[in-house]
């Protein structure tokens, strides 16, 4: 398959650069400084700008199967609206370029998924983590919005423990469906 990876030099990007290229897929990722990448491999490019630059960007996202975005601002509490900024343009670039799928990383405690956050989380999030979580909104109303095949995946707790390809998955708790321990494999192209 062929992926563009938006976010790669982050903990999370980097993880799923990593796996995609183990897993033998053909990678493509848009950073805005290659240094952090320590996965050399004939299956990746690398694209050196903005996600914000749209001719880039339309480039990168060109002829690729999916984009998976893990946008963020690291440990920063300021947001200066990266994700807001980023979402529209990455909407535009897929769009235009024939791509459905979009895989886009958000945050647990933003939109719906606010509801199951305990009382003391729930606590930070509205005061010290406030413009994240706004941001991290913002863009999610983009690809609610759109016409692109889109996937938000809210992540609880990533560390930087080995991989033990281990997951939690399921719907949010409210809708009666309990999480359920998952080996993720492959990323697939349905």
């Amino acid at each position: 398959m062929k992926v563009l990876v938006l976010g790669a030099t982050g903990g999370t990007g980097r993880q799923v650069v990593s796996q995609a290229l183990r897993q033998g897929h053909d990678v493509t990722v848009l950073v805005r400084s290659p240094e952090p990448l320590t996965t050399p491999s004939d299956h990746l490019r690398v694209l050196t700008g903005s996600v914000t630059d749209d001719d880039l960007l339309a480039a990168a996202v060109r002829a690729r199967d999916v984009v998976i975005s893990t946008l963020g601002v690291g440990k920063s509490l300021k947001s200066s609206g990266l994700i807001a900024r980023s979402v529209p343009a990455i909407a535009r670039a897929t769009e235009s370029q024939g791509v459905r799928r979009l895989i886009f990383t958000s945050a647990y405690g933003v939109g719906a998924t606010r509801r199951d956050v305990p009382l003391l989380p729930r606590i930070l999030m509205r005061s010290l983590f406030r413009d994240l979580y706004a941001d991290k909104q913002a863009g999610e109303d983009v690809l609610r919005r759109s016409g692109l095949d889109w996937t938000l995946v809210y992540p609880v707790t990533l560390t930087n423990g080995p991989r033990t390809g281990q997951y939690r998955v399921g719907e949010a708790s409210r809708s009666g469906v309990s999480p359920r321990s998952l080996e993720l494999t492959s990323l697939t192209s349905s």
